[in-house]
């Protein structure tokens, strides 16, 4: 069997870049977006599921079996919200759709986007960064076929992608300079999608990718065996 993934986030900048790779990619066979509002797109092996709360996924569990990798892209910027719902948004509902799907497809493999910077001890003086990391350990101990974190930085985002967000636009011509510069802080929108793909199939051999990790997981260049 193939690639069947459900992505989360699709209406957002990482979750369309994934989409779109994902689209692309012959091993994938089936995709399912769990989404608040339609993503625009149509694909004969796209399907989408609406629905508004998703810690309370009961009434559309049926529609939710049959899949073998997740793609967890949906999040919120801690900016402008408090942190009881920055808490609710980022570990709260992260946790329920990931323990619900893994009830309903005990050989999920699961792919979080967290961030660069995320705290993995907890204890730092970042609330965003240390809720993250809560996040990040919490999956980690539940028991999928395989979790990996990913923690992009900066990503140049994918030609024809209808969700970027205003920074990246202004910024993207100096996309070339940062690349040269470094690869620790800087991807394409491309290379973190491919990059899950490649850690469903071929697996990886650190849950938590960072974005060298990123990198050199898309362009297949590291031992995942």
């Amino acid at each position: 069997m193939g690639i069947r993934v459900i992505i989360t986030g699709a209406t957002g900048m990482v979750g369309e870049g994934v989409l779109l790779e994902c689209l692309r990619d012959p091993a994938v066979e089936a995709v399912l977006l769990l989404s608040r509002k339609p993503s625009g797109y149509a694909h004969p092996k796209l399907r989408e599921l609406l629905h508004a709360d998703f810690q309370h996924l009961a009434a559309v569990e049926t529609q939710l079996t049959g899949y073998n990798a997740c793609f967890y892209c949906a999040g919120a910027s801690s900016l402008g919200i408090n942190q009881a719902e920055y808490e609710r948004i980022t570990y709260d509902t992260t946790l329920a759709v990931a323990q619900t799907l893994l009830r309903l497809n005990p050989d999920l493999a699961f792919c979080y986007v967290t961030g660069a910077g995320t705290d993995s001890s907890e204890r730092g003086r970042s609330h965003w960064a240390r809720t993250k990391g809560r996040t990040e350990n919490a999956l980690l101990r539940l028991p999928f076929r395989a979790a990996y974190m990913f923690r992009p930085g900066f990503m140049r985002a994918t030609s024809g992608q209808r969700n970027v967000l205003n920074m990246y636009k202004y910024v993207d011509w100096l996309y070339p300079v940062f690349r040269k510069l470094t690869t620790t802080y800087v991807s394409t929108m491309e290379e973190v999608g491919v990059a899950m793909l490649t850690a469903v199939k071929k697996g990886y051999p650190k849950p938590v990718l960072e974005v060298r990790d990123i990198v050199a997981l898309a362009a297949d260049k590291v031992s995942v065996n």
